[in-house]
């Protein structure tokens, strides 16, 4: 029994991460499909629409918004969007918090050389952090918070999109090669992952 049992889980952690993206995707593409399909079927006469025309639209649309953001005359054209939803009451928070969990899985917002192994004081226990801020840097909130050697560090936790962001000093913190996407994705995952 214990051998079925243990098989039947084995299993299902093949299978269960498979399905789940799977099945994002499939949702991801049908929203897209079903977003673009009645605009591109008014647009466009009737024979010329084709299904996945609206996935193949967004993704144009995607490419044509982040290429054209990286000029600083057009790049505040699509910001404008996300700050007009930050003064609405309600989207505010929805909103935000959105735009945070994708820069912070993404690893953005995070110099290349941010990783960082921060010591636990009186132990030899070591935890991944990425710096999100420096002491000493004039007109940013956090940083006029920290003290000239003192380093706001990021822990992320396993198994779930959070952390705590934490103040220590340099001298607790040394350097790792890694990038900040990698490093989330590897204390996310609990360091059970296929990361390389």
């Amino acid at each position: 029994m214990k051998f079925i049992l243990q098989s039947v889980f084995r299993g299902l952690a093949i299978l269960l991460p498979v399905i789940i993206t799977i099945e994002l995707l499939r949702w991801l593409f049908l929203k897209m499909e079903t977003w673009l399909a009645p605009l591109l079927s008014y647009v466009l006469p009737g024979e010329w629409y084709l299904p996945g025309l609206g996935i193949v639209s967004f993704l144009t649309l995607s490419f044509f918004i982040g290429f054209s953001a990286r000029f600083k005359g057009i790049g505040w054209l699509w910001q404008l969007p996300g700050k007009v939803l930050l003064r609405i009451p309600g989207t505010k928070q929805i909103y935000g918090m959105l735009h945070d969990i994708v820069d912070v899985m993404s690893g953005k917002n995070f110099a290349d050389e941010s990783v960082v192994l921060v010591k636990l004081p009186q132990s030899d226990v070591e935890l991944i952090g990425i710096v999100t801020k420096k002491g000493g840097i004039t007109g940013d909130r956090m940083s006029e918070l920290l003290e000239e050697e003192q380093l706001a560090v990021f822990l992320p936790m396993a198994y779930n999109v959070g952390g705590y962001t934490i103040i220590v000093p340099q001298s607790c913190t040394r350097s790792i090669d890694m990038k900040p996407a990698e490093a989330l994705q590897l204390v996310i995952s609990g360091g059970l992952g296929n990361n390389s």
